[in-house]
This record gives structure tokens, sequence and C-alpha cells, in this order.
């Protein structure tokens, strides 16, 4: 039996699903704003469908996103109504005290758009701004969708500088997932964030097809690992500053499918499993009834 720690799925395309309003550059900040029920309703749904994890819904809400498709004046308003609505759904659940907060160290810019980051100490210097705001309030700060070795690194030094678990995720390219999106190679990565002090390592927002390749890649670096893929058909339409729903949702990746992969992947070694974008409640739901059928705890924190 392994130990294992269950994250959320996606909350983005979750709330696109639910939401009355159109797509927006600024997605997750506008919906904090003009429906946080709906995003606490989300967290709420993802806790009973099993997450031990939750992480706050402030993806859009960096100051570099926010300054090109907002106001930059409602970054840290934004970063508090994330922790405030994630701890009002954390709240809720009857077993509040198992769930944990983490917080959210995003891509700067865009998403799978590494060309886009700034130089590594103007990246660690805005990485510390986001941080500073979250720390006091998560269990778990969490860079994830690093797509280049450059936000690898700036975010995991922030991160591995506070004092909560700092756990970093690549996404790799849906090609070949050895190979970060940026084109570098994954062990190259792995090897700068091994000398970082990182808690885990894990990828995200890729197909579970090139994370399984990946995964191999990281069991080499002889810390806790894991994985939470999405369930896009391709990322290629998605520009910077526009809008996810121009992607679409595969077909052939039921609740059953993933489930079984991730699976898989935890009796590779993986402890941490969850989803990213397209993957919902009902996924994360038979995840859950799956490690269970196959004899593994589902804990909230790596010991």
């Amino acid at each position: 039996m392994s130990k294992v720690v269950l994250l959320d799925g996606g909350m983005g395309q979750e709330l696109i699903h639910r939401s009355k309003y159109k797509p927006h550059p600024m997605w997750s900040a506008k919906v904090l704003l003009e429906e946080p029920d709906l995003v606490e309703d989300v967290h709420y749904d993802y806790i009973l469908a099993g997450a031990k994890v939750i992480t706050l819904n402030n993806y859009s809400c960096t100051p570099e996103r926010l300054e090109r498709d907002g106001s930059l004046d409602m970054f840290k308003k934004l970063q508090e109504k994330a922790i405030y609505v994630a701890k009002r759904a954390r709240d809720r659940a009857k077993n509040s005290s198992e769930i944990k907060l983490a917080g959210c160290l995003p891509p700067l810019y865009a998403s799978y758009k590494p060309e886009n980051t700034p130089d590594f100490e103007e990246s660690v210097l805005r990485y510390e701004r986001i941080a500073e705001v979250q720390v006091d309030h998560v269990d778990i700060l969490i860079c994830e969708t690093m797509s280049s070795i450059k936000e690898l690194k700036a975010a995991g030094k922030v991160a591995s500088k506070s004092d909560k678990p700092a756990w970093v995720s690549g996404s790799v390219s849906d090609q070949d997932g050895s190979f970060l999106r940026s084109g570098e190679n994954l062990v190259d990565g792995v090897t700068e964030l091994s000398k970082l002090s990182i808690d885990a390592v894990l990828l995200n927002c890729s197909f579970p097809e090139s994370i399984a390749t990946g995964l191999k890649i990281l069991k080499t670096l002889n810390l806790p690992f894991g994985a939470y893929p999405n369930r896009f058909k391709s990322i290629d339409k998605l520009d910077a500053g526009g809008t996810v729903d121009v992607l679409e949702a595969r077909e052939d990746l039921d609740e059953d499918n993933y489930a079984k992969t991730a699976c898989d992947w935890v009796n590779d070694g993986a402890v941490i499993v969850g989803g990213c974008c397209e993957i919902g409640p009902k996924y994360i739901n038979a995840l859950r009834n799956a490690l269970q059928e196959n004899g593994h705890k589902i804990v909230s924190e790596l010991k």
C-alpha cells in the first residue's frame, strides 16, 4: 500500500463550463470578482470528490497579466480574494482539518509561452511578490506549468526559500515528454531543481502520454514526484492573452481511463496525483475510488 496525495483538478475550464459569462483573458480574476460563490463551489466539489489539496484560484492574477489585460492595482485584492474563497470552501467540509491549501506560482505572462518570461533575476523578484501575499495563508507552494528551465529555477528558488513545502511542476512537450515546452531537455531542468531545496517535483498540464515519459526522468531525482495532466486535444491555438475556450477537450480520455493511467503512475512510484485543465470533479472522484480499490491510502501531505 502506498500513501498518495490527491490533488484537485482544473479550475479555469470548470469555471467556463459553469459560468454565465463569456471567457476573458483574465478569466480566474474576473470570476473571483463577479462570481466568487462559483469558485468556492468548484473548490468544494473537488473536496467532495476526494481531493486533499486544493489550489488557490489565482493563476491569472500575476502583476504581468493584470498590467496587460486588467488593472495592476487589483493584484493584492485578487490574491487575497482567492485565499478567502478557498478557505471558505475548506471550512464547509466535514473533514476540513485534512484539507490543505496550495498557493500557486504560475507562468508570469502566459501558459506554454516561456519565450515571454523575463530574465532570471527579474522573474525571481516577481515571484517573490506573489509568494509574499500567499505564504502565511497556505500549507504548500506549488510552482506549476513551468515550461522552461528558467521558469523552473526562478519559481523554485522563491518557493524553496519559504517555510512551506515547495513543489515544482514542469509542463512538457505533448510530442515528447522528455522535453519541456521550451524545447530544453527535461533532464537538464531536473538537474537544476536538484540544486534547490525542493520537496516534490511534478509534471502538469500536458498529455498523459507525454507525462508518462517525463515521469521516468523525474524518478531519477530521488524526490517525491507525481503529475496532474490536462485533457486538451492540443494547446496550439492558445496565444498569450487569449482565452482557453479556443481549446477542445479530448473525448478518448474518460474518467476510468484517466484513473487507470494515474494509478499506473502511482504503482510506478508517484506519490502525488490530480488533474489540470478539463479534469473535473468526476475525474478526481474516479481517481479517488481507483486508488482506494488498489489499496492505496489517500493523504493530504508528504511525510
